[in-house]
């Protein structure tokens, strides 16, 4: 989680639930939902070959449509191509901090880049 840790915060606008995540989501204060969701993915990611019809049935009955599931598994296909991409060429996790990221954040909400 470390290396996504920016991304989640940005999406999640909650550092007390990122925190709580981020000590083990099977533990964090998630919807019924997002539950569902982070179990698929898991299974996808380590089982798959085990992925069974069920599996799409327990997220349908979670809420989730097709196009919404769709979603989930080709977000999750794609980062586990991209995790073993970064794997397989030895790139290493960037450093992450509270404070980098509120700047970036400043400088996205003022219109600019951080590079500029």
């Amino acid at each position: 989680m470390v290396h996504h840790r920016r991304g989640l915060r940005r999406l999640l606008k909650d550092d007390d639930l990122l925190a709580a995540i981020d000590a083990g989501w099977r533990t964090a204060p998630l919807s019924a939902q997002r539950n569902a969701m982070l179990t698929y993915a898991i299974k996808l990611t380590n089982e798959p070959g085990e992925m069974i019809e069920n599996d799409v049935v327990t997220l349908r009955e979670a809420g989730f449509t097709d196009r919404d599931i769709l979603d989930i598994v080709e977000v999750t296909a794609y980062y586990a191509y991209v995790n073993r991409i970064a794997d397989g060429l030895g790139v290493t996790v960037e450093s992450w901090s509270e404070e980098e990221e509120e700047t970036t954040a400043n400088d996205f909400a003022a219109g600019m880049s951080s590079t500029d």
